[in-house]
């Protein structure tokens, strides 16, 4: 009976969906874990901050005292001491993903359902873009602001934050990357059909911005300057895990968030677009599941993987979103734990 049942929803759901229209996707193997991606428990060794205290702050920033900044799962903007004093200074009504502090002090915040905002020292939050060509943004997700103000920032899909997997069972390129002039209130599309847009980041030069297309596994290279002004490329591809964040540091590498290892179920599904029509109607319960791990690479410009921190266990640090290194330490942010990792680098 219950195999009648589960074959008549199955039916029922492929001659009902209109919009959802997943395609074939044939996944590179996936690398072995060897080298410079073997497991190691360095992430074990972080210290964690305001545990059971926060909610998911997905991407952090830290302020000239060493406060640490970041949006919840409720909407607000928490402000964090090195002593673990906690405290919500504002609130954006939608779900703040990526941060970063501009020249004036100002936050600005790419959030998932409100858009690109910026929040003053008072608290005050103002809307800098919300839509594009008259039609609204649907999943503002991770910015960086170049010296001359511009703030870069990603449009994932067109499936809203709490949607993101559909955009991952339908495998088709909805990603979007802007460029905000706050002098002239602009907004210009730099590059679209990406596989879900997620971190991006400057160079150092910022002749090239990085952007992490998170459902195939790779970073894109944006050409900002030079001859190859406007063209782009794979500079990482076939990555062990699925690229959230992306930050520089001061040297000019950056530093990769892995939310977790590649799922070999989903992989498996990836070729067959009735197999995931099939899931996406049954209940989340059914669907493969992120295995909890914690992970961050170290990268050069170029996708050369210099070093990785890890934890295996995900008991530690987990679903790693962010990560930000200032002053040799990287603060570890996670669009669903309840903590933050400081962990000090060798």
């Amino acid at each position: 009976m219950k195999q009648i049942l589960f074959n008549i929803l199955i039916v029922i759901g492929l001659f009902s969906c209109r919009s959802f229209s997943p395609v074939a996707y044939e996944p590179p193997i996936k690398p072995e874990p060897v080298g410079i991606f073997e497991p190691n428990t360095e992430l074990q060794k972080a210290i964690l901050l305001a545990i059971g205290k926060v909610k998911g702050l997905e991407s952090l920033d830290v302020d000239s005292e060493g406060n640490i900044y970041g949006g919840d799962k409720d909407g607000r903007i928490i402000r964090i001491t090195l002593k673990g004093e906690i405290k919500s200074i504002a609130k954006t009504s939608g779900r703040p993903l990526g941060v970063q502090f501009d020249k004036s002090g100002n936050l600005i915040i790419a959030d998932a359902y409100k858009g690109l905002l910026s929040m003053d020292k008072s608290g005050k939050i103002t809307t800098l873009v919300s839509e594009y060509k008259g039609i609204p943004l649907k999943f503002t997700d991770d910015l960086d602001i170049a010296q001359d103000g511009k703030i870069y920032f990603s449009d994932a899909s067109i499936y809203e934050q709490n949607e993101y997997l559909y955009d991952l069972l339908e495998a088709r390129p909805y990603g979007r990357v802007f460029v905000y002039d706050p002098k002239t209130k602009e907004t210009q599309l730099l590059l679209d059909n990406l596989y879900f847009a997620n971190g991006i980041a400057l160079s150092k030069n910022e002749d090239f911005l990085l952007i992490n297309e998170t459902y195939r596994y790779r970073i894109t290279k944006l050409w900002l300057k030079g001859s190859k002004k406007g063209s782009s490329e794979i500079v990482i591809d076939n990555l062990p895990g699925f690229p959230d964040n992306i930050t520089r540091n001061e040297n000019g590498d950056f530093w990769v968030a892995l939310f977790t290892v590649r799922n070999d179920r989903m992989d498996h599904m990836h070729p067959s677009p009735v197999v995931k029509k099939m899931i996406y109607f049954l209940p989340k319960f059914f669907w493969p599941k992120a295995q909890p791990y914690g992970y961050a690479l170290k990268m050069d410009g170029n996708g050369k993987v210099l070093m990785t921190v890890q934890d295996p266990t995900g008991e530690h640090l987990k679903d790693i979103t962010s990560v930000i290194e200032k002053k040799r330490q990287l603060y570890i942010g996670s669009l669903y734990n309840d903590r933050i990792g400081i962990y000090v680098l060798p």
